[in-house]
């Protein structure tokens, strides 16, 4: 008699099977899902942060510079030479910036130069930008971080100076020290010679010129030349008033005897847009930063809109015009803005789908250095 053969393994049902494994393609699919949304957030919120991160040194950086515009000017301005238009935000190979790169009303440098609608290098679009207006600013400030007032300078022709120590126990005491000058760099001497002029009564009263010379050769730690073509347009004739050359020939050739002579380094800073062209390392538009007639560095990459606005005194009313974008345009004087108002605009790498991010950042900056208009006095035209 044969026996029964018992199987004591149990398999699955191919029902069973099918179930399972729907359960388990589902539970990897929310994983998978879970997975790629944390990847996404975590990828926006490093884009955030890294454009928070450019924004930000951006405004810092410009406000350092922007709350010492007019430092060392003197009150309301200064009026450089006429003979041809003095350049702004230009290099030394003869690269401008920005367009309209010269001083405005007649050669009038402020301690801030408003640059309406010029903000791009070479007037490229920057199509993510959400508005059409890119602006340009130039803050002009004396750098006391190099002081000159531990060097006399001496004139023996109107393309030269003679650079002299007076105490080499005094840091700097070399103008090539590290952070001195520079070629390109701007200097403004402020000239008072007590006994060269005549006043009312025929008795003698002092000259003061405040003159401003780029620097073009630097033979030796105590020569500084000047010479005339420079690409600023700084160094001109010395028929033309105003100019380093002029107050030379009007004072004498040599301004260490008998007259003060006090100097300091000019920094004219320039904040503007730049869009690399295709093909380089770079092509996002970015920040940029350019001093006197040095060659421009960037600041912060993927900035795409730069804006500013302007809070000045109406000379005539004494009142506040807030929020001015081109003051020159609406008759009110650079020189009595009292405030800057910045937007400025960042967009992350990746400009695509859903992952692109785009910011403002916005500030605001009083320009303590500049001219004033005393609102209580009787006058209307109490502006120093």
């Amino acid at each position: 008699m044969k026996m029964p053969i018992t199987n004591s393994h149990k398999g699955f049902s191919l029902l069973e099977l099918m179930v399972a494994s729907s359960i388990g393609l589902i539970a990897i699919l929310a994983m998978t899902i879970l997975f790629r949304a944390g990847m996404s957030t975590m990828f926006t919120v490093t884009q955030r942060a890294e454009t928070q991160q450019n924004l930000r040194a951006g405004i810092e950086l410009m406000s350092k510079d922007l709350s010492l515009a007019g430092a060392g000017l003197p009150s309301g301005g200064l009026q450089l030479a006429d003979a041809s238009a003095t350049k702004v935000a230009c290099n030394q190979t003869g690269t401008c910036y920005v367009s309209g790169d010269v001083y405005p009303n007649g050669n009038f440098m402020t301690g801030i130069l408003p640059g309406f609608g010029n903000g791009v290098q070479n007037s490229s679009v920057i199509s993510a930008a959400p508005a059409a207006t890119n602006d340009s600013i130039t803050s002009i400030y004396c750098d006391y971080n190099f002081s000159l007032s531990n060097f006399t300078f001496t004139f023996p022709s109107v393309t030269q100076a003679d650079v002299a120590v007076i105490n080499t126990a005094v840091t700097p005491n070399s103008i090539l020290a590290p952070g001195g000058l520079n070629v390109g760099d701007l200097v403004l001497f402020l000239v008072s010679s007590p006994g060269n002029g005549t006043g009312s009564q025929g008795t003698s009263s002092s000259q003061t010129a405040a003159v401003v010379g780029e620097i073009t050769g630097i033979p030796s730690s105590s020569v500084i030349n000047f010479a005339a073509g420079d690409p600023l347009n700084f160094n001109q004739s010395k028929t033309t008033a105003n100019s380093l050359a002029y107050a030379i020939n009007s004072l004498g050739s040599s301004l260490g005897a008998g007259n003060t002579v006090t100097a300091c380094r000019l920094n004219a800073v320039t904040y503007f847009l730049q869009v690399p062209p295709a093909g380089g390392t770079v092509q996002t538009p970015r920040l940029m930063r350019q001093v006197n007639g040095l060659t421009a560095v960037p600041v912060a990459d993927n900035i795409i809109n730069l804006q500013f606005s302007y809070d000045v005194i109406n000379s005539i009313s004494g009142t506040i015009n807030a929020n001015v974008s081109s003051p020159i345009a609406a008759g009110l004087s650079p020189a009595l803005i009292q405030k800057v108002n910045m937007w400025i605009m960042g967009q992350g790498l990746l400009t695509g789908g859903n992952h692109a991010q785009s910011m403002y950042l916005a500030s605001s900056v009083a320009t303590r250095n500049m001219s004033f208009c005393n609102s209580y006095s009787a006058s209307t035209t109490a502006c120093q």
